[in-house]
């Protein structure tokens, strides 16, 4: 049985909180691990709002320095601070976040209950974060107005189902059976071979999620990126603004899903909404003439990333 891995979209704005609509956070969960990118101002109200079990999140990941990616941490910590948590933290960002974090618990005197431990993030090539046993997470870098990373969360290979039948037809050895179910042929000393083709379920294809935060369209993530099954990419404003875009270092719907098409993308997400545009209709049908399979970010909504050919 494959794990869940899903995300529930928290905030889907860009620099202003208007229209019912908040700053950029997203929860990532694969399994029983659950993680959060960016933290908005008013991350934890939404996460109280869309029942999000915030006290499961062991990793945050920042993806860059303009508030509205950040600036909802500090209440997060003070939260999990106030509520007894005594779990280890990890937080990855970029240079300078350590300094905030430290400079706001200092001036308001307050001693953590909990382990917290920040790494910091490079804004060049692909730099693996976190490796767990059942997924990884890499940064890789956006091109923004300042330092800017992406976080890719990748599927690994779990354990091979076996075949039942095959089990009740022929008594398999158990060191056999072990080798088998991690994806590997066995051979015994009698020369008897069991192969995964013959014993084992094929796996189903891995699954990724790919977050570009803010960043101009850059066709360069092709280096980074390929075939995610679910990309997220920041869409800010509409082609007809892509001189806007392009001065403020943001990217179009229609490029969002240039770059869907690009990275060879199953399906795109699209994000970090201007307060310029009230309804965002108009922006969905702008990326589905380039690429079919786009879909708009709403807040509270939990997407499932499936394997290919579900």
């Amino acid at each position: 049985m494959i794990p869940d891995f899903e995300v529930t979209v928290l905030g889907n704005t860009s620099s202003i909180p208007v229209h019912g609509r908040n700053h950029t956070a997203q929860v990532i969960r694969f399994g029983q691990e659950c993680l959060l990118i960016d933290c908005g101002e008013g991350t934890q109200i939404q996460m109280r709002k869309f029942k999000v079990k915030s006290s499961r999140i062991s990793h945050i990941f920042i993806s860059h320095l303009h508030g509205d990616h950040y600036l909802g941490l500090i209440g997060v910590l003070s939260s999990y601070q106030l509520s007894k948590r005594t779990l280890p933290l990890t937080i990855f960002g970029p240079k300078g976040l350590d300094e905030i974090i430290t400079t706001q618990f200092r001036w308001s005197n307050t001693k953590l209950s909990y382990p917290l431990n920040f790494i910091q993030t490079q804004p060049d090539g692909l730099n693996l974060l976190l490796d767990h046993p059942r997924f990884s997470v890499h940064s890789f870098p956006l091109t923004h107005r300042l330092p800017t990373t992406g976080f890719l969360i990748s599927e690994k290979e779990g354990l091979r189902s076996l075949i039942k039948e095959k089990l009740t037809a022929k008594k398999i050895p158990l060191e056999a059976i072990q080798s088998l179910r991690q994806g590997k042929d066995y051979s015994d000393s009698e020369g008897n071979r069991y192969s995964l083709q013959e014993y084992t379920h094929p796996l189903p294809p891995l699954r990724s999620y790919a977050f570009c935060s803010d960043t101009r369209f850059e066709p360069n993530l092709v280096h980074y990126l390929s075939k995610p099954t679910l990309l997220y990419h920041e869409s800010t404003f509409m082609q007809a603004d892509a001189a806007r875009a392009a001065d403020t270092y943001h990217s179009t719907a229609k490029q969002a899903a240039e770059m869907a098409n690009l990275v060879k993308a199953k399906n795109l997400l699209l994000g970090h909404f201007s307060s310029r545009y009230i309804h965002l209709e108009e922006m969905l049908l702008e990326a589905k003439t380039v690429f079919a399979n786009s879909e708009l970010s709403e807040e509270g909504k939990t997407y499932p990333i499936l394997p290919a050919n579900e």
